[in-house]
């Protein structure tokens, strides 16, 4: 008897966000991690309602430059910036991975897999740092639209490190990506200083690093229980960012009232309401929906940057945004239909 195929699960971290599946499990990334857990019943739902939830997310996630900006405005260096992020990402999980017994999950893995999961934190770790930093030097839409695009360098190193052979959109998807990529480097190179080259370095660093968190965590991510993934992965690079903030001799307290509280709203808006919000959705909701959907975070962090901060993207950023943001809708839907398709020919084999 053919059994019915498990809905996928979803993993959003940090700043951006990104799609990747297996046979058996969709990852959306970006930076600061999903609730969902698949003991959670299945609710009913009307489509409209469904689709609210996610605009909420998209829009909850859209605020995380925003924040990170107003905690630099009020002098906190950007790597406490993320240690707080990661470290209330992991506390606020602390109490549904203690109520499910987490560490049930670590004992039944090798030791060889459990380095792995440490290794996926500690790129995770470097993900945030790199890519708050970039903030610092460079615009709100270079950053967010540069750091979103981890599934590409997935499907660049898909055929070297996974052995996956990468379909012929998602080599499309690529191209337009280093167009727009390109158009956007050069265009901050010739009107700007090398602060602002070096932020582009820092944005599209956080990328690549994302894409190694999740490349790395892949196999060992489908033998445990969504929370307890993230707890261990999230405490792992809270740990080493509160060790490079600390051996850097960066102070973690002492900030002013309004930075505590951007710090603490960055942990729980993006993170709890946008990246909760997501991961309910694509339980109801078409994974490629739900991904080509968060990929509106840039857009929305660009007008919220406008308004906020009185900060106007140029058009060479607009156009290079779009292509890059093409590129990865591209390269994601050719993915995920791959993958399928994989999966639906596995019983015939």
């Amino acid at each position: 008897m053919k059994q019915a195929s498990p809905k996928p699960e979803v993993i959003v971290t940090s700043g951006e966000s990104r799609v990747k599946a297996d046979k058996k499990h969709v990852y959306q990334a970006n930076p600061s991690g999903g609730m969902g857990d698949p003991a959670i019943s299945k609710p009913s739902g009307q489509p409209l309602q469904l689709l609210g939830i996610l605009a909420i997310g998209v829009l909850a996630m859209s605020s995380a430059s925003i924040l990170i900006r107003w905690a630099q405005a009020e002098n906190v260096p950007s790597v406490v910036i993320a240690a707080y992020r990661l470290t209330i990402a992991t506390l606020a999980l602390s109490i549904p991975a203690i109520r499910l017994r987490a560490w049930q999950d670590y004992a039944k893995l090798r030791i060889s897999e459990v380095g792995l999961l440490l290794l996926s934190g500690i790129l995770l770790g470097l993900h945030f740092a790199t890519w708050i930093t970039s903030l610092a030097h460079t615009s709100v839409v270079s950053s967010v639209v540069l750091v979103t695009t981890t599934p590409l360098w997935i499907g660049l190193a898909s055929p070297l490190v996974l052995r996956e052979r990468a379909a012929r959109v998602t080599w499309l998807g690529i191209a337009f990506a280093m167009a727009g990529g390109s158009i956007i480097g050069l265009t901050d190179s010739a009107g700007n200083t090398v602060s602002t080259a070096w932020g582009n370095v820092l944005a599209l660093s956080g990328a690549v690093l994302m894409a190694g968190c999740l490349m790395i965590g892949r196999s060992v991510r489908a033998r445990l229980r969504l929370i307890a993934y993230l707890w261990l992965v999230y405490g792992t690079a809270a740990l080493l960012l509160i060790t490079l903030a600390v051996g850097s001799g960066l102070p973690l307290t002492g900030y002013s009232a309004p930075a505590v509280g951007w710090m603490v709203a960055l942990g729980l808006v993006p993170q709890l309401i946008g990246h909760t919000a997501a991961n309910y959705a694509v339980r109801h909701l078409s994974a490629t929906l739900v991904g080509v959907a968060i990929l509106g975070e840039p857009a929305g962090s660009t007008v919220l940057a406008m308004l906020l901060l009185d900060e106007w993207p140029t058009l060479a950023q607009i156009v290079g945004g779009g292509l890059i943001l093409a590129g990865i809708v591209l390269a994601s839907v050719a993915e995920e239909r791959r993958k399928v398709r994989q999966a639906q020919a596995k019983p015939m084999q």
